[in-house]
């Protein structure tokens, strides 16, 4: 399954039924689990952990050095999650001596011309959009939707079942739960629609809109949300998590939508 015209190192570790295309190229200190797909181009370098029932489409790179000029040849990884999708000319770089390495988990789908720079944390099912661009030590979590074209500044987080609408920029931290767009950056409702296809019950999504009516409608500043939430609102693993999230930030949440 290994084409005679691609180039794998021999200390490369490669796992059963895995297909490996021609001119595809596997360094040195790379390990690739069973019944990947590895596309011809594609380049996987030194450091890589690939999951197993991956694929990697032509053109993308897995595990380049970082683009930080602190980087000063440390051993690190980019480790990839299980059935996670890499498309064409996607880059994924591996970590540096901040977290020592980039994680993209499983049942991702990184789509043609995104990036993902070093010491990123993408957690499960994340979808970054065409040409998205993620900088360093960016954290997003479970079920988040980047839609294409959007930008992330270093050290954002943007929390589980969040959407990002296409072309966004974003420089603050984005909550769980919800959908954010315009410019600047701002909470455009909650993610109705992305939380229904996930399971979430009617009481749940109801109880979700209460929280984000208190944070962005009361007049309250983000500390006396969460202490009001805290006293007033029935609790739930929605309610904690948001409070978790904001609690927290380091960067501040994005703002409340304005005319």
């Amino acid at each position: 399954m290994i084409h005679e015209c691609s180039s794998v190192h021999p200390k490369a570790i490669i796992g059963q039924n895995v297909t490996i295309g021609a001119f595809a190229v596997i360094d040195k200190n790379v390990i690739i689990g069973d019944n990947t797909y590895i596309y011809p181009h594609a380049i996987v370098l030194e450091g890589a952990r690939i999951g197993k029932d991956c694929r990697i489409f032509p053109g993308a790179v897995v595990s380049g050095i970082p683009q930080d000029l602190k980087f000063q040849g440390e051993e690190t990884t980019c480790e990839i999650g299980d059935h996670t999708t890499i498309r064409e000319c996607a880059t994924v770089n591996r970590g540096t001596s901040s977290k020592g390495k980039t994680t993209v988990g499983s049942h991702c789908l990184l789509m043609a011309y995104s990036h993902t720079a070093h010491d990123c944390i993408l957690k499960n099912h994340v979808i970054l959009g065409n040409a998205t661009q993620i900088a360093g030590e960016v954290e997003v979590d479970d079920y988040t939707i980047l839609s294409g074209g959007s930008l992330v500044h270093q050290f954002c987080r943007i929390g589980k079942h969040a959407m990002l609408q296409g072309g966004s920029k974003v420089s603050k931290d984005v909550p769980s739960y919800i959908i954010a767009g315009r410019e600047p950056l701002t909470f455009s409702g909650v993610n109705i629609v992305g939380l229904r296809r996930r399971g979430f019950t009617t009481e749940q999504i109801g109880g979700i809109q209460e929280i984000y009516r208190i944070l962005y409608q009361s007049g309250m500043n983000n500390s006396a949300a969460v202490k009001y939430m805290e006293s007033n609102l029935p609790d739930s693993p929605e309610k904690q998590e948001v409070i978790r999230f904001i609690s927290g930030s380091q960067r501040g949440i994005i703002r409340g939508y304005l005319e």
